[in-house]
């Protein structure tokens, strides 16, 4: 599967084709460089290594540096494996090769995005799962607007079940969300332009996959 990381700008609406207003997102997709290359031979499978964003050298790791001194590159903050890439750069990509996104993307296409959604902390189950409360405030009832109400039975089965949903921590959870149509590319400022909404907030690391 063939992709690319990116960064989350913020998002827009253009106009389609059809000259309906979409909603989209602006992603700052690459340049990513090629990191590592394996091979079935000596990893047992076929994957691309790639990495983006620059990092400061005094806060990387020494076994880092000399990772990213073999591909003869600076420091990056993300790096990311994507298995199977496509044919057409199966032999053809080498360590220290630049990925841009116009290579691996085209207008129109569709592709699937991975982010890291926002974080909520904890909250209750309104919040959490969408539960409409108890009841209305009349008849006594006056803190119970947004309970979870009931959990579980008395003498049978005398617990409460796994899985139940209940109040927790929201968010920050790794969220795929596929088929985002492409509306537009930018190579010369390495942007794409998805229609809809991408996991995370402004300035995250985002995968694209097709």
């Amino acid at each position: 599967m063939s992709g690319i990381i990116g960064k989350k700008i913020g998002m827009t609406s253009i106009y389609g084709a059809d000259g309906r207003n979409v909603a989209c997102t602006v992603i700052e997709a690459g340049p990513c460089v090629v990191t590592q290359v394996k091979n079935e031979a000596t990893d047992g499978y076929k994957a691309i290594q790639l990495s983006y964003d620059e990092r400061k050298d005094k806060n990387t790791p020494k076994a880092l540096k000399g990772h990213f001194a073999k591909a003869k590159t600076t420091p990056k903050k993300k790096v990311v494996e994507f298995r199977d890439f496509r044919e057409e750069f199966e032999g053809q990509v080498k360590i220290g090769d630049k990925i841009m996104v116009g290579e691996v993307f085209k207008e129109a296409e569709f592709l699937d995005a991975i982010g890291t959604s926002k974080g909520k902390g904890f909250q209750g189950v309104v919040k959490r799962h969408g539960f409409a409360g108890v009841g209305e405030a009349t008849h006594g009832q006056h803190n119970r607007l947004r309970a979870p109400g009931s959990i579980g039975a008395c003498s049978f089965p005398s617990r409460v079940f796994k899985g139940i949903r209940m109040a927790g921590r929201t968010g920050g959870d790794r969220v795929k969300v596929i088929n985002l149509q492409i509306m537009k590319i930018m190579p010369e400022k390495n942007l794409i332009v998805v229609s809809g909404s991408v996991p995370g907030a402004k300035n995250s690391y985002v995968i694209l996959e097709k």
